[in-house]
């Protein structure tokens, strides 16, 4: 069974690189969600790599992480790993859970978070997209969404555009210039038809009001206001949360 008592549930929130700046954004947005009742603690990578930009990198962050993650597992109730992929750390820890005898907690990345979430936040005949970081993302996150979706085909699919930076260089580039990027990553989107955009790196939590913007300048107040705006991190905890919730 999961904790039952509220006050001394624990969700770990994974960082699989090594840059702390990139945890210490992850903070402000789960403080703000108001989970009182629920611990969060913070865990960055100690080694591997300091931005994940491929499916290779995801799988060394992941062989640097799952050792120093095993001895945590017996004190956490849930575990959100905070790469924008199909990260294999999600699945090798569902794995270590089960072989522990602890397969009832629960394990998802801000990738699945965020789809699921954009799908229930729309019509079931429109479409979703992502706004990423590096250009080779866009194929990523293709076969990625095919393989959640199961079709390589989904009509509700508007697409990955990218910014052209890395998840490090989110916060290291100037602000104005990051936001124009994010901008224009965003309008394609639109004008492939999506109503729901996904913040595609980990490293952009927090940076929906600049998506918003886009949203308005491409649409007007009144329509571009009512696009949704999917955060994985939040739609990570805002999941667990209330799969722990309903446990007790």
């Amino acid at each position: 069974m999961f904790t039952t008592d509220a006050s001394s549930r624990s969700i770990l929130i994974i960082n699989p690189n090594t840059t702390v700046a990139v945890t210490d954004g992850l903070r402000p947005v789960v403080d703000k969600l108001g989970f009182d009742t629920t611990h969060f603690q913070y865990f960055t990578a100690p080694s591997g790599v300091s931005s994940i930009n491929n499916e290779e990198d995801a799988a060394v962050s992941a062989k640097a992480c799952l050792p120093a993650l095993r001895d945590k597992l017996k004190d956490h109730d849930a575990f959100l790993v905070c790469c924008y992929s199909q990260h294999p750390l999600v699945s090798q820890l569902r794995a270590e859970l089960v072989q522990r005898g602890m397969g009832n907690k629960p394990v998802t990345g801000i990738f699945e978070a965020s789809v699921a979430a954009c799908l229930q936040s729309i019509q079931i005949d429109e479409k979703f997209g992502i706004v990423s970081t590096g250009s080779q993302w866009k194929e990523i996150l293709r076969d990625a969404v095919a393989n959640f979706m199961g079709t390589e085909n989904s009509s509700r699919y508007a697409g990955t555009e990218t910014t052209g930076i890395d998840a490090v260089e989110l916060h290291s580039t100037a602000k104005d210039e990051v936001d124009e990027l994010m901008k224009q990553a965003t309008k394609i989107l639109l004008d492939n038809g999506a109503k729901a955009v996904c913040l595609g790196c980990a490293g952009m939590a927090g940076m929906d009001q600049t998506v918003r913007e886009a949203c308005v300048e491409a649409l007007g107040e009144d329509v571009g206001g009512g696009v949704k705006i999917v955060d994985g991190v939040v739609s990570g905890v805002v999941h667990l949360e209330g799969t722990l919730r309903q446990g007790l």
